[in-house]
């Protein structure tokens, strides 16, 4: 049966930048960086969960055709692939202000909301992140009526 997730992936068009960003902005760490002779293998994680890794992916063969990847191309290039990122950090605004520093650009400044403090940006390809610092205790999620109410 199942036993756990070990890599999920995200299209990138350029995957040096995409190490770059991730690992130079970011801080994750390189798990693989393989030449396979028809593509090329690359993984990153978080410093201290080496048993998730992230593929930054080439939408190329042998993965797609070319005119999917060609389709995949585009809608990455939109922001609109789909996927994207959540990361737990003990610290939002001091995580925020440490990758502003570094250049990253923000689209959300940190916010407080019912699952803790949040805040977004997206990779240099259009890839949605989000960076949140969970609540002391436990989540208590309100109520539709209510989430709507705070919109």
């Amino acid at each position: 049966m199942l036993k756990r997730i070990t890599h999920t992936f995200i299209h990138v068009l350029d995957q040096d930048e995409a190490l770059d960003f991730y690992v130079g902005k970011l801080g994750m760490v390189v798990n693989t960086d393989a030449d396979l002779g028809n593509m090329r293998w690359l993984t990153v994680n978080p410093p201290e969960q080496a048993d998730l890794q992230l593929a930054l992916m080439l939408p190329a063969p042998p993965a797609y055709d070319d005119a999917t990847a060609e389709q995949i191309r585009e809608l990455v290039a939109k922001g609109a692939a789909g996927g994207g990122l959540i990361f737990e950090t003990e610290d939002c605004r001091g995580t925020y202000e440490q990758l502003r520093a570094a250049g990253v650009e923000f689209t959300q400044e940190p916010t407080e909301r019912f699952y803790g403090i949040d805040c977004a940006l997206r990779d240099p390809f259009g890839n949605p992140i989000r960076f949140t610092q969970p609540p002391e205790g436990p989540i208590i999620v309100p109520s539709a009526d209510e989430l709507r109410a705070q919109t």
